[in-house]
């Protein structure tokens, strides 16, 4: 193929999962996400078990490459595994979502300024470099906040922490959401030395992201049920870590 190279990998930080009629690639060094349609994923799966290029659409391995999902290699090696999801039920966006502000619960004073010095420390890490590494700063500040807890944190203490999070969230300037808000969650346990597991996924129809955090037992904590339809791609902390 004329300036495609021959082997390729895709980059470490790239994780990808196929709804079916959809599979979504999410970088978590820069936080950007592509969709490819069934016939690019394909192409994707088959490249993803060989590491070669060369039955790859060139216009395709281009883009791949140029939007920096993929690196050139010296010689063929199979990728990450794709996450295979279950394809949703079509809504054609008829699903409906909740809307608008909702107070949290209230939470003790000590509570939430520990909740706010948890979302200070993670806005200060947000904010700390280059706007396209944000995603990748928060992802190392779970990943290290949380191999240094040593406990689970019981239903009880996890829910605690998320209202307090969210009680101090109400009162930040700065963007508050899941991402910000589960990080802080987590940080906020592991100054006690307790652990919960941060998740990041992906649903479908239409395509979404979220994060949230989990007991061990992977029981959502102060989420909606809704939460179930997302696939986890990154989870972090616990016994089941997958960085």
């Amino acid at each position: 193929m004329t300036d495609i190279p021959l082997f390729a990998a895709a980059r470490s930080t790239v994780r990808s999962v196929d709804f079916g009629h959809v599979m979504v690639l999410i970088d978590y060094c820069d936080g950007r996400v592509r969709c490819l349609l069934p016939s690019a994923a394909a192409h994707w799966v088959n490249a993803a078990r060989t590491g070669r290029l060369d039955t790859m659409p060139v216009a395709l391995a281009r883009a791949l490459i140029t939007g920096g999902l993929l690196t050139p290699a010296m010689v063929p090696v199979p990728w990450r595994k794709v996450v295979a999801a279950s394809t949703p039920r079509a809504s054609w966006g008829g699903i409906e979502h909740q809307a608008g502000l909702q107070r949290p619960q209230r939470a003790s004073l000590p509570a939430t300024l520990g909740a706010g010095a948890a979302l200070a420390l993670v806005f200060a890490v947000k904010h700390a470099g280059a706007v396209g590494k944000a995603m990748l700063r928060i992802v190392r500040l779970v990943a290290v906040v949380a191999s240094t807890s040593r406990r689970p944190a019981t239903p009880s203490a996890a829910l605690a922490a998320v209202h307090a999070v969210r009680a101090a969230a109400w009162w930040s300037p700065g963007r508050t959401a899941c991402l910000e808000e589960s990080a802080a969650v987590v940080v906020l346990l592991a100054a006690r030395r307790l652990q919960v597991t941060w998740c990041h996924g992906v649903a479908a129809d239409p395509v979404r992201l979220h994060a949230w955090v989990q007991t061990v037992d992977e029981r959502p904590v102060a989420e909606p049920p809704s939460t179930r339809a997302y696939t986890p791609v990154l989870t972090l902390g616990a016994r089941h870590q997958r960085p």
